[in-house]
C-alpha cells in the first residue's frame, strides 16, 4: 500500500501490550511536552500508543487548523470523540452526495 493512502490504515485502538498507568502518565507528560514544543508527530505516536483522547483531540485539532481534514478526522476517531468527528464525516457525506448527483445517468451511446 502505498504512501498516498496512509490516512485509510486501520490503527488498532489497543496496545498489543498492556501499558500500566504509571507508563501512561509517564508517555502521556512527553507526549504533551513534545506537543507544546511542536513536535506533533512524536506527540501522536505516544498519544495513539497510550490511547490519550484529550492528546488526540488536540493533535486532531492542530489537523484541522492545518486544513488536513482527513487526518484530523482519524484523530478525532482514535479519540472517539464524536463531537468533533461527526461534523466532518457529514461534511463528508454531503460532498459525497453531490458528487454522485452530478454524475451523469445511464449509459451513454458509443
Amino acid at each position: 500500500m502505498g504512501s498516498d493512502n496512509k490516512h485509510f490504515i486501520k490503527v488498532t485502538e489497543n496496545a498489543l501490550t498492556p501499558l500500566s498507568s504509571e507508563q501512561k502518565v509517564v508517555l502521556n507528560r512527553r507526549g504533551n511536552q513534545l506537543f507544546n514544543e511542536g513536535f506533533i508527530n512524536e506527540a501522536q505516536r505516544i498519544f495513539i500508543t497510550t490511547g490519550y483522547s484529550d492528546g488526540l483531540t488536540r493533535v486532531g485539532d492542530y489537523y484541522a487548523a492545518k486544513n488536513n481534514t482527513l487526518e484530523a478526522l482519524r484523530m478525532y476517531c482514535l479519540a472517539k470523540n464524536k463531537r468533533k468527528s461527526e461534523p466532518i464525516i457529514d461534511s463528508l457525506v454531503r460532498l459525497i452526495r453531490v458528487l454522485i448527483d452530478t454524475e451523469p445517468k445511464g449509459v451513454e451511446n458509443v
